[in-house]
Order: structure tokens, then C-alpha cells, then sequence
């Protein structure tokens, strides 16, 4: 609650299970968005290297596994990328769905404490 807000309210047991409920998936919401933008970042990461890779006239290049970088022949190179490309792209399919599914309980929750609080708690961020 804000300092100097009044509520005629009371804060029932249920009430504080919902701003609890809310302040985890926002925070939940704020990991997904980092891991999101980590995995649009690696999506980008791996088009590039495909790109790069197109244009290489080499047979075998180097490729890095785990810390160690190999020669790897050409193809077996560009079938890695396209496997690491479709697996991430399917991970953050999977982080924008639990992202919406997140939004919507918090919208859900906003409207029951809203409704029963009125101004007298602020969820929004600053």
C-alpha cells in the first residue's frame, strides 16, 4: 500500500495470496523477457554464421564445441546450425506462450485487487 492512502478494505488472507501470487509472476515476468531477448539474440547470432557460412568456399571450417574449436567439414557444420537454429526458435516459441500466459494472470489479478483496492495499492512498475 501507498504511505497516506486510506483503504476501507480489509486485507483478507485471499487478498495477500493474490498480491503474492501477482509479485511472483511479475517477477517470473521479467526473468522471461531477459530470456527472451538472450534467445532472439542467439536466433540472430546463428543466421549470421549460416550467412557466413554460405559464402565461405572452404570445405572443412572451424567450429566451436563447447570450448574447443574443430575443423568440421562444411555440410556437417551447416546441418549443426540448422538443428541449433530449430531448437531455439522452438524455445523461444515456448518463452513468448508462457510470456502471454503470464500477462493474462496478472491482468486477471489486476482486476480482482484493483477492483476490491482501487488506488489504494499500486501495481504497476515505476
Amino acid at each position: 500500500m501507498q504511505q497516506g492512502a486510506r483503504s476501507d478494505a480489509d486485507v483478507t488472507w485471499e487478498d495477500q495470496q493474490n498480491i503474492n501470487k501477482f509479485g511472483r509472476l511479475n517477477n517470473r515476468f521479467r526473468d522471461l523477457e531477459d530470456d527472451i531477448k538472450i534467445a532472439k539474440e542467439t536466433n540472430d547470432n546463428l543466421e549470421d554464421a549460416s550467412n557466413e557460412l554460405i559464402l565461405t568456399d572452404e570445405e572443412e571450417v572451424r567450429f566451436q564445441i563447447g570450448e574447443v574449436f574443430a575443423h568440421v567439414p562444411k555440410d556437417e557444420v551447416e546441418n549443426r546450425i540448422e538443428q541449433m537454429k530449430e531448437v531455439t526458435s522452438q524455445k523461444l516459441e515456448k518463452l513468448l506462450e508462457e510470456k502471454e500466459s503470464v500477462l493474462a494472470q496478472m491482468a486477471e489479478l489486476k482486476k480482482i485487487l484493483y477492483g476490491k483496492f482501487k488506488e489504494s495499492i499500486n501495481l504497476e512498475e515505476d
